[in-house]
């Protein structure tokens, strides 16, 4: 599980990666540990370092502009914390607010996390037409937003308070 923040130089969140990658890339001296799990440390024979929660690279990486997070039904979940957006149960698939044969396309704005007894009961109607008012609107994270989202919500709440949390 992807469960380490890699943070830019310039502290901007760049990705998730496992937790030997971080301690390779911390090793390396590549990346140094900006917040550690309190309390746990990994040993090797000569070397002692802290669990890295989050690390920052040494040195600038020039990443393309990415105005947009893409897409995916993952994300959509993620986003909405794997809750039904009708009934705020557990949510295991996703569902289109236009439905995709009243031409409702696959973007952040019109997919919702739903419960697989909410997605068959509102079918192929929009919510207005179901009954089915939605808890709260869809929306569409910043790329940077989409980066935190993917650590878990105990992880996101460990972070420390300079790192920007999502706007969800």
């Amino acid at each position: 599980m992807r469960d380490t923040l890699v943070l830019n130089a310039s502290f901007e969140p760049l990705s998730t990666v496992t937790l030997n990658r971080a301690v390779v890339l911390v090793l390396q001296d590549k990346a140094v540990v900006e917040h550690a799990h309190p309390g746990l440390r990994m040993r090797a024979a000569d070397v002692v370092l802290p669990v890295p929660r989050v690390i920052r690279l040494c040195r600038y990486v020039r990443v393309p502009f990415r105005r947009r997070a893409p897409w995916s039904r993952r994300g959509v979940l993620v986003r909405d914390r794997h809750r039904c957006a009708y009934c705020g149960r557990r949510a295991t698939t996703v569902d289109h607010v236009v439905p995709r044969s009243q031409g409702g396309a696959d973007s952040w704005l019109n997919t919702v996390a739903s419960c697989a007894l909410d997605n068959h009961r509102k079918a192929d109607r929009t919510p207005e037409q179901a009954g089915m008012p939605l808890l709260r609107e869809p929306f569409e994270p910043t790329p940077a937003d989409a980066m935190l989202l993917t650590l878990g919500r105990e992880d996101l709440e460990a972070l420390p308070d300079w790192l920007s949390q999502p706007a969800a």
